[in-house]
């Protein structure tokens, strides 16, 4: 068992219960899912730097992502209805804690510059979406086999009934934000 979710289970949920003043277990926020996302702008030029996207992705969460497609053309863009323009991957149980382990106790710490996550990239429903830069960070890509850097987008998303209640969920399990 992973120990993120074991010490979600032994010590958070109590915790929240006391802080938010719940009688029952099934009432305490939870993580639903955490969904990783690469979105390409240059895929419409290079198809090929989507097969090394999705080869990252695979090597970060251990799962074959799914290959997003335009759903509207806008002529700015030179984008067009139908075309891959990104990767993302679902991560849910087991997947999901391994990966929030990783990220939170050894990728963002690698950081350059690091003073913590914002606080305020909640959506108003207690879903939190963090944003990185460089896939480098994460301990499974190799950097001489990289061809490009890419920034991703995790979105975590939680039972929490309000911002305030995920954040303090967050807080327990280590996401180090920034002291404003």
């Amino acid at each position: 068992m992973n120990r993120l979710k074991e010490k979600y289970q032994k010590e958070i949920v109590p915790a929240l219960m006391k802080s938010l003043n719940m009688d029952n277990v099934m009432q305490v926020p939870r993580i639903e899912k955490v969904v990783v996302n690469i979105g390409m702008g240059e895929a419409l030029d290079n198809p090929k730097s989507l097969e090394a996207a999705v080869a990252d992705l695979t090597a970060i969460t251990g799962q074959h992502p799914v290959v997003t497609k335009a759903r509207m053309s806008i002529a700015n863009f030179k984008l067009r209805e139908g075309r891959s323009i990104g990767v993302k991957v679902t991560l849910r149980g087991d997947k999901m804690w391994a990966f929030l382990d990783r990220l939170i106790n050894i990728a963002l710490p690698r950081v350059r510059d690091f003073r913590g996550v914002s606080g305020n990239s909640f959506d108003g429903r207690g879903n939190y979406t963090l944003g990185v830069r460089e896939q480098l960070i994460f301990p499974e890509i190799v950097y001489d086999k990289i061809d490009k850097i890419r920034g991703m987008e995790m979105t975590i998303v939680t039972t929490a009934k309000s911002d305030g209640q995920a954040r303090e969920l967050l807080q327990m399990l280590g996401m180090p934000f920034r002291k404003d």
